[in-house]
């Protein structure tokens, strides 16, 4: 047993994408041209160890701007976005603030904006009170937008006298919100849809690079945050797509090596906010007790880089 080799099937893409690599540089960039403190909105992005990292250079974080204690110093808004009642809100206290929204859910946001100025009722699939479906739901007067979580809430919604249409949040399952948007457009055949699908890029390819190692892996593991919607749905994509086993390795986790020994091939992927670093741990603590072998199986080449704002540069 000692001589035992265990297979690591190693998921690519993973970790970080470029809505977050972006928003930890607005903090960064922010620090170096307004000083410290900066103040952040909200976690920038769903991982303890990067929001540790950013306190230590002199980032503060907070849940609502009432907590600022001094409103001359600037304020970043994460990426998850934020409703619009937020920047008037800093607006109003002249506050400088910096939106570190990812770009692909500023195109949802403005997409709920338009569909709702043409007079359609907007229904946003995606899970309550994730900061993100938060933003997504101020960006529109009260009453002109419904959540829609589930197949059930689907099935039983019964705004029939509506113009409908839907958007969703960027994190979702996509097997889960293809399921969704197919009860959806049975009961409601003139709902619109977006023109192009609202699940971004890195969920997609995170998921499908996990879905293409499953079925070969008695455990899989995924390192990321509890609160990380996307870190959570390729833990349930793993189970999903075979893997007889799979669960979150987040910042309290203990690395379960017992049950790992007993295994021919394990795989490893990890969240969108979650930095390489931690995976790299992983490895390295199952090499302190267990003879490893690593094959990384890329399923697709991400090069995508969105800009900070030109203030900051």
């Amino acid at each position: 047993m000692k001589n035992k080799k265990i297979k690591i099937y190693l998921a690519a893409p993973r970790g970080f994408c470029a809505g977050v690599d972006r928003a930890i540089e607005i903090v960064k960039k922010s620090i170096k041209k307004f000083g410290t403190p900066v103040y952040v909105r909200h976690e920038i992005v769903h991982n303890k160890n990067v929001v540790d990292s950013l306190k230590k250079i002199g980032a503060i974080f907070v849940d609502e701007l009432s907590e600022i204690i001094d409103i001359t110093r600037p304020v970043i808004f994460s990426a998850h976005g934020v409703p619009k009642s937020v920047p008037k809100e800093a607006a109003n206290l002249n506050m400088i603030y910096i939106d570190a929204t990812c770009p692909l859910v500023t195109k949802v946001h403005r997409e709920a904006e338009n569909l709702n100025n043409k007079g359609f009722h907007i229904l946003l699939i995606g899970h309550k009170n994730h900061p993100e479906v938060v933003g997504t739901m101020g960006q529109l007067p009260k009453g002109q937008i419904d959540l829609i979580e589930n197949i059930d809430n689907a099935k039983n919604y019964n705004k029939k006298d509506k113009n409908l249409a839907f958007v969703t949040q960027t994190t979702l399952s996509v097997d889960d919100t293809k399921n969704i948007i197919e009860v959806l457009k049975n009961r409601f055949p003139d709902i619109k849809e977006p023109a192009k699908e609202d699940i971004c890029y890195a969920t997609t390819n995170r998921q499908a690079a996990v879905k293409n190692i499953a079925k070969k892996c008695d455990m899989f593991f995924i390192i990321g945050s509890r609160n990380s919607s996307n870190s959570m749905r390729l833990v349930e994509v793993a189970k999903q797509a075979g893997s007889k086993h799979s669960e979150l390795i987040h910042a309290e986790s203990l690395i379960p090596i017992e049950k790992i020994k007993n295994c021919e091939a394990i795989g490893l992927s990890s969240g969108a906010s979650a930095p390489e670093i931690l995976v790299q741990n992983f490895i390295n603590e199952l090499k302190k007790s267990l003879k490893i072998t690593i094959e990384e199986i890329e399923l697709i080449k991400e090069d995508i880089v969105f800009k900070v704002p030109a203030r900051l540069n």
